[in-house]
């Protein structure tokens, strides 16, 4: 698959997502924007850049902790659903700009800090991605990434499903990696976490929308993974009163630029 036709699946997917993406996930409590927030422990004279902010869940969760956030996103349904957000909440500090993750258009240090979740198993090209949170972020600002990781021994069939499930998905980076991506693009460690983030298989799926026979074939490998007791899909799946739940590990990582 090349970049425009990684594009058109991004926006085709995520289109189809948005509006029920937050009606599932922006009114809820949720313990990983907590712990973003304390990595990332923006200042209340701080700007924000919030990257492939989807409807705008992390910018208005951080909007009420900065003078100034800015949501990013290639997708325009995603942005209406940012702006009905902010408009229910009611935080005038928060803009949104429509643009690509790998060609950010602002001008370099212009943020205090920058942030970003659950993006980076979709970039083709991570490295350019922070790349150009670093370039944006202003020195001794802080650019944290909070994303699914997959264990090395699992990491092809965790994909594989995954792909299934959402085809815009590219690849979960192992914690290595993650760490290793920092390190290459210059940036100093600031505090790395584990987050587990825990869903039911059924809800995981009627949220997303796998091509014809992929929600089944995921259900057969579910049921396979679980049978065997061997965890090859990475998410430590298991049957629980009744339904299929499992657990996703995420790595929060925060740096700071030089």
């Amino acid at each position: 698959m090349n970049a425009d036709q990684h594009d058109a699946e991004i926006h085709d997917q995520f289109t189809k997502q948005a509006a029920p993406f937050l009606e599932r996930h922006g009114r809820g409590k949720d313990a990983l924007l907590g712990l973003m927030a304390e990595c990332a422990a923006p200042r209340p004279t701080d700007s924000l850049l919030d990257v492939a902010c989807g409807p705008g869940i992390i910018s208005c969760y951080f909007a009420p902790r900065a003078a100034r956030v800015t949501g990013l996103d290639m997708v325009p349904a995603m942005l209406e659903q940012a702006r009905r957000l902010q408009a229910e909440k009611q935080l005038p500090n928060i803009e949104w700009k429509l643009g690509q993750s790998t060609e950010l258009p602002f001008a370099d240090e212009s943020f205090d800090c920058v942030v970003t979740r659950f993006s980076f198993h979709h970039y083709m090209d991570p490295e350019a991605a922070l790349r150009e949170m670093k370039r944006v972020a202003k020195s001794g600002g802080t650019i944290l990434v909070a994303d699914v990781t997959s264990r090395p021994e699992a990491q092809d069939r965790f994909n594989h499903w995954e792909i299934l499930r959402d085809p815009s998905h590219t690849r979960a980076l192992t914690l290595d990696e993650m760490e290793s991506l920092g390190e290459g693009a210059g940036l100093e460690p600031r505090r790395q976490e584990n987050f587990s983030l825990v869903m039911e298989l059924e809800d995981l799926l009627a949220g997303s929308f796998p091509k014809p026979g992929n929600g089944d074939r995921i259900r057969g490998l579910f049921e396979e993974d679980i049978a065997a007791a061997r965890d090859s899909l990475g998410v430590a799946a298991r049957r629980e009163e009744g339904v299929i739940r499992l657990t996703y590990p995420v790595a929060v990582m925060a740096w700071r630029k030089p």
